[in-house]
């Protein structure tokens, strides 16, 4: 099986990633490891602030790592952004059914009421360099412009509406059932 963790900037995936692995023992690959890789190396002229652009630079990489790991039948936690909305149409159905889609978003109500709390956790596993840019506006246009993309493509959208550590808790639940 195939995890893919995506949503907006900051909503807690590399975390919830991180809780994965030590939960299932299954490895995870971030796809800002890889993006940090490929620019610090040299490999391309991008930058990290070039999101859209590294969306359809990094995702045919991060696509194929994935139909890799679903031939070889080996499961793998894929964390990041820099999936694209329509990322099922980058598979067939000798793989879909091995990849379980996770996207969070926070609703705008509950940045309203922590956006500092979620500025203050931007670092508890990547420290991130400079997150000045990290606003309650930003903050909602990323979420927004991610629900309303998922949504569009008919994916399922796991909201954080009130308390994140719920939502991850209820999320993690899911997985323990299934691999039991």
């Amino acid at each position: 099986m195939v995890v893919l963790i995506t949503g907006a900037s900051h909503t807690g995936k590399t975390v919830l990633a991180q809780r994965l692995l030590e939960k299932l023992h299954i490895p995870y690959l971030s796809i800002d490891h890889l993006k940090m890789g490929l620019i610090r190396s040299g490999q391309t002229a991008l930058t990290p602030e070039d999101d859209d652009r590294l969306t359809a630079y990094l995702w045919p990489i991060v696509r194929e790592i994935i139909k890799t790991a679903i031939e070889n039948r080996q499961n793998l936690i894929v964390e990041g952004c820099y999936v694209p909305f329509d990322w099922r149409k980058s598979f067939d159905e000798r793989y879909l059914p091995s990849i379980r889609f996770l996207c969070l978003a926070m609703t705008e109500e509950y940045i309203d009421v922590h956006v500092d709390d979620i500025t203050a956790h931007a670092c508890d596993v990547e420290k991130r360099l400079d997150d000045s840019n990290c606003t309650g506006d930003r903050l909602k246009a990323d979420n927004r412009a991610a629900i309303e993309g998922f949504s569009a493509a008919g994916e399922q959208i796991t909201q954080i509406e009130t308390d994140w550590e719920r939502t991850a808790k209820i999320v993690l639940k899911s997985f323990e059932r299934e691999s039991e």
